[in-house]
């Protein structure tokens, strides 16, 4: 509604806008990030920590991890989860090019930072299994979101929140 309601020029200046975007912006051919160049900003970043490698399964997750200006290394986005009832295998993902990358570039760990569904759980085993040979496999914690309520929380949550728990500083 609030396109219809907004002068033809600037809805033809939107619709262009996204025409544009979809024409210039593809994947980074080294971590399959989204990026208007061939190599994304991140990768070129000679700043990052290139010991390091976290595993998201799409660029959602790279802009989310990034706005917490926490984690300071590469990232290899795999294009989504396997999902045997969706048809989505590990050949549909990066899956491949995250081995090979791992056994040439040697990482000092891979942090797993895939949701913990059904199949964000199969994919971070599976991969995990894959890349345990070349180098250390973490995932992050996962546990109750800061607000949250123990009463309402599932009992898989509780056990990860109780399983992810740290010592206070």
């Amino acid at each position: 509604m609030h396109i219809l309601k907004r002068p033809e020029a600037e809805v033809e200046a939107l619709a262009q806008a996204l025409i544009d975007a979809k024409k210039q912006i593809g994947l980074c051919q080294v971590c399959y990030h989204l990026s208007a160049e061939p190599v994304c900003e991140i990768c070129r970043n000679p700043n990052r920590d290139q010991t390091t490698i976290c595993v998201v399964a799409d660029s959602r997750d790279v802009i989310a991890l990034e706005k917490t200006r926490e984690y300071k290394g590469k990232y290899h986005v795999l294009g989504g989860v396997i999902s045997p009832m969706d048809g989505i295998g590990p050949e549909q993902l990066t899956v491949q090019s995250l081995v090979r990358r791992v056994s040439q570039q040697q990482p000092k760990e891979v942090i797993m930072a895939i949701s913990p569904s059904i199949e964000g759980e199969t994919t971070t085993l599976y991969i995990g299994q894959l890349l345990k040979p070349f180098t250390k496999v973490t995932r992050i914690a996962f546990g109750l979101p800061v607000g949250g309520d123990l009463e309402y929380a599932d009992e898989v949550t509780l056990a990860r929140a109780m399983e992810g728990r740290r010592e206070l500083d």
